[in-house]
């Protein structure tokens, strides 16, 4: 089963280095998930956060307005994994 990782944010470096992070850990331990990055403003407001870059996995909002560290990242997409 794969799970929808959706990193939300308009280009800044913040967001790319979210992408860049997240992708990696999804490669590295060979989760099976789709990953999305979502630049649209309005979409982006949909979500209800207050700042971004976003981390949203199975349309739920993890983190929101910081890059997290690689091992919170992992772990919420195991717990996301684990859920399905």
């Amino acid at each position: 089963m794969s799970i929808n990782v959706k990193i939300l944010g308009t280009g800044c470096t913040k967001c790319e280095t979210l992408k860049e992070i997240t992708s990696k850990i999804v490669r590295e331990n060979n989760f099976s998930a789709e990953i999305e990055k979502v630049d649209d403003i309005v979409e982006i407001l949909s979500y209800n956060i207050l700042s971004t870059p976003a981390l949203v996995i199975n349309e739920k909002v993890v983190f929101s307005g910081r890059v997290p560290s690689e091992s919170e990242i992992k772990s919420a997409i195991e717990k996301s994994i684990s859920e399905l």
